[in-house]
């Protein structure tokens, strides 16, 4: 929203957020180990602290404020409240114990308030994700990773505890298609092939063939490929071979397959595989659809996480929601049929991208907003904006969280990291919060 700010001088932006504290997917779903993905912070900071900009959380719009009362405080409200819930894989089996969302386990190790109590079962050697997209490689990297390697990294300290007792030696990632439809980006590969004590499987079998389909494809997929393939078929030097041989933990890419079913131990009482179904490709490019073949396999493992992507939740009867696309309908980031409504993100294009296209897609929707304003479609005379919504929440006894107030939590989570080297420890429960704001 800070594009608005900057192109007309009188505008004032208040910014509503469910959790105590800011940040969203920047706190909560960058990965500990990738804290230079993090400086988008500075940006956020020095905006919140103009004078024409406030924060107010652990504001749950839809149940502490509705959009109606928003749309009548302000001349404009824009909904970015992205897709915080994961898809299902709707398949037998995965309400199973040992069955969670990629989702729910990077918000575990990230301190999420709602996931703190997930206590994921580390105690097989063998782990499954389901999905190869860049969720999927965070969350076998941070089950890989040397523990020791994440001591300085903001990981909550819960996780690291279970993280160093964790007896997990193979990662398998299962994807339905093949090496030329992979989700995940070049450089969470490449941290991937590099990851200190682990080394890739890779069956070259996979890749037979594919030199020759790499020249029709763009450059960053092609580049991505290249990589995959090298890794898959050339030996590696003597350098490498020594430290693959060395290495005590492995992961792998398991193409052509799709889940069919989450396998019970022989108590029923918990995951102990998952039984693949053998794909193979129809058509042709990013069209490309992965047929049963009528082979299965079943792959044993005590852990299986479910990362095949995000959807957005409708957040109020008054919104319009598309819940197959799992979007706001709009055009252009003005929603459908209701004047002075706006959205961005994910909640507007779908759960794709990364914060870079997020920003980008932010700056239209703003811009969107300042074109009806100069065109004279947002509602004249004054709104009250923040007083009056500020009434509603007292009188429902809900007590929001200010940008001084976070900046008093975040003097605190930095002071409690300090005694063992970390750039802060993450407090994860709201109700601590709030006391220790003295609300």
């Amino acid at each position: 929203m800070e594009d608005k700010d900057r192109e007309h001088p009188q505008a004032h932006v208040d910014i509503y957020e469910k959790q105590p504290v800011p940040f969203g997917l920047v706190r909560f779903g960058v990965a500990p180990d990738h804290p230079e993905v993090k400086n988008v912070i500075n940006t956020f900071t020095q905006t919140a602290h103009s004078g024409r900009c406030a924060f107010w959380g652990n504001v749950e719009v839809g149940r502490d404020v509705t959009v109606p009362e928003l749309r009548e405080a302000y001349h404009a409200v824009v909904l970015s409240y992205g897709a915080e819930d994961h898809r299902a894989l709707e398949i037998p089996g995965e309400e199973l114990p040992g069955v969670c969302s990629a989702r729910a386990f990077v918000g575990w190790y990230n301190g999420l308030p709602e996931n703190r109590e997930l206590e994921p079962d580390l105690s097989g050697d063998t782990a499954v994700i389901l999905g190869q997209g860049n969720v999927a490689l965070d969350v076998a990297r941070i089950l890989l990773t040397p523990p020791e390697h994440l001591e300085r990294t903001d990981i909550t300290k819960a996780a690291l505890g279970v993280l160093r007792q964790s007896r997990v030696k193979t990662v398998w990632l299962v994807g339905r298609r093949g090496p030329l439809q992979v989700a995940f980006t070049i450089k969470e590969l490449r941290e991937m092939i590099q990851l200190p004590g682990a080394r890739p499987i890779l069956d070259p079998a996979d890749f037979l063939g594919l030199q020759d389909k790499i020249k029709e494809v763009p450059r960053p997929r092609k580049r991505l490929t290249e990589l995959l393939l090298r890794t898959a078929t050339e030996k590696p030097g003597p350098e490498e071979a020594a430290r693959r041989a060395s290495a005590s933990r492995a992961w792998g890419l398991r193409f052509f397959r799709s889940p069919q079913q989450v396998l019970p131990s022989p108590d029923g009482r918990r995951a102990a595989g998952v039984r693949l179904a053998v794909t193979r490709l129809e058509g042709v490019g990013e069209a490309t659809r992965a047929v049963p073949t009528g082979d299965m396999e079943d792959l044993p493992c005590g852990l299986v996480l479910s990362s095949v992507g995000y959807k957005s939740r409708p957040v109020d009867p008054s919104v319009p929601f598309d819940s197959k696309l799992g979007v706001i309908p709009n055009v252009e980031g003005r929603v459908m049929d209701v004047p002075g409504l706006y959205c961005s993100g994910w909640v507007k294009r779908g759960p794709t991208g990364v914060i870079a296209t997020t920003m980008t897609d932010s700056f239209l929707t703003g811009q969107m907003l300042l074109q009806d304003l100069k065109a004279g479609l947002l509602p004249s005379g004054p709104r009250p904006g923040y007083a009056a919504i500020q009434a509603l929440l007292s009188s429902r006894g809900v007590r929001p969280v200010s940008f001084s107030d976070w900046e008093k939590l975040d003097a605190e989570e930095v002071a409690r990291g300090q005694g063992t080297g970390k750039p802060r420890e993450k407090l994860v429960d709201p109700q601590e919060m709030l006391r220790l704001l003295g609300h």
